[in-house]
């Protein structure tokens, strides 16, 4: 009406009918959106684990159903899409995609009137549902909860449900959310998910003279400027992607296979040394010289994964294998003491593992101090109590050490701490 205004971005189609086809999409199933992609998958899992929200999807699944069995042919009533994942800017929902084919007589109008109102927002029984609804909602909803669409000259229809909608009358912006509620929902939880549903259109109001201000990721900190990296390959498949890290700091990196002869060292004078992964074990490299010539020159080294292990067994330590192989295997990891590595991350991370071998923790030398361990005691990191030498165990680089942006945030420590370290033990 006059003066009365809909802006809207409706996540659910209500009834689309193309030829005698008619589909509906019901969502239900709610969670925030992670932080990052890690989390998003993190929460994912945890929506799709959780049978209150398998168990209100289902509900409203098997009424659609029968709203379509009132208008559509025997035997064509199908659900084509279960618990399928829809990304927004806040939220993540599960949403199951229904189809169905009219009956002879019966035309778009039908279906829409059969799947009046949408079952995800009233609830089910539905009559019951909707009485209840009139008798104790304390205003009407308007717009919200019915449908927007259009209807073709060729009979198709396509119509949307007003949610996530702002509806401005005189001058007033009115925004209405909901949440399903069973018998095991949580109180809480629900009137959180409805202050999420709305908090997007909200934010639109309150920044609408702002405009849109760009997202960007986090940068990396430039604390490798003039810092020159010899990054020794152990034969690796993830080489190139830990090179990339360091040169994110603004560090000049040089990749090399081994050996690594004296010639190297010289010509290229690196003020830190990268011993990478690599599959076997570091005899298989001859880590024991690259160590070594490291050493002789008081550099400082910094060890990944097969890193980790060569430098455990040069100071006289001893290796074991896993009972089962942790390749491409994320852990929680326990951090003791931040040191090097683990300035300013939380005292838990998740971490990617890439290992079969490891550094026995009973025959550690002296030398190290261990900063990070898993829960059943393997080391995932150590530093040399005098020497600038640290090392972890697991892939900073990996796709598992991405939450939180621990991956990169510990090479950005590596390569701040360990050559001033270096500086001042030359001091």
């Amino acid at each position: 009406g006059e003066g009365e205004y809909l802006i809207g971005a409706s996540p659910e189609m209500f009834v689309r009918v193309s030829g005698r086809r008619v589909e509906t999409c019901p969502i239900s199933g709610t969670i925030k959106r992670g932080d990052d992609a890690i989390s998003d998958s993190e929460q994912i899992l945890k929506l799709l684990n959780s049978k209150k929200d398998e168990s209100e999807l289902t509900m409203c699944s098997d009424v659609d159903r029968n709203d379509k069995s009132r208008v559509c042919e025997p035997g064509s009533v199908r659900v084509i899409g279960r618990r399928q994942i829809e990304m927004y800017s806040r939220l993540i929902h599960t949403v199951d995609h229904i189809e169905g084919r009219l009956r002879e007589g019966m035309d778009a109008f039908d279906a829409f009137l059969s799947h009046a109102w949408a079952v995800t927002v009233t609830g089910a029984p539905k009559l019951w549902a909707m009485r209840f609804i009139e008798n104790n909602e304390k205003s009407p909803r308007a717009w919200y909860g019915g449908a927007i669409g259009m209807v073709h000259f060729n009979g198709d229809m396509n119509t949307g449900l007003t949610l996530r909608t702002i509806r401005i009358k005189d001058g007033i912006a009115e925004v209405r959310a909901g949440a399903t509620l069973l018998y095991d929902s949580d109180p809480q939880e629900e009137e959180a998910e409805t202050e999420l549903k709305a908090s997007a259109m909200i934010s639109a109001i309150r920044d609408a003279k702002s405009g849109n201000a760009a997202t960007t990721e986090r940068a990396a900190a430039k604390v490798g400027e003039g810092v020159k990296i010899l990054l020794v390959d152990h034969e690796d498949s993830f080489v190139h992607t830990l090179a990339n890290y360091f040169r994110q700091t603004g560090a000049e990196v040089s990749t090399v296979r081994t050996p690594v002869s004296d010639e190297v060292f010289d010509r290229f004078k690196p003020d830190l040394v990268v011993l990478s992964p690599g599959p076997g074990s570091p005899k298989d490299f001859d880590c024991a010289a690259t160590i070594k010539r490291s050493r002789q020159r008081d550099l400082p080294i910094f060890g990944v994964c097969l890193g980790l292990q060569a430098l455990a067994e040069a100071y006289g330590g001893e290796l074991r294998h896993l009972h089962i192989p942790m390749h491409g295997k994320p852990s929680r990891i326990r951090v003791s003491k931040s040191g090097v590595i683990f300035s300013g991350l939380p005292k838990e991370v998740t971490v990617g593992r890439y290992h079969s071998i490891f550094a026995d923790p009973v025959r550690l030398p002296d030398d190290f101090i261990v900063t990070a361990e898993t829960e059943d005691g393997i080391i995932m990191a150590f530093e040399h109590r005098k020497e600038p030498i640290a090392a972890v165990q697991f892939h900073p680089e990996s796709i598992m050490t991405l939450g939180q942006n621990a991956g990169m945030r510990m090479i950005e420590n590596v390569v701040a701490h360990l050559p001033r370290k270096a500086r001042e033990k030359a001091a």
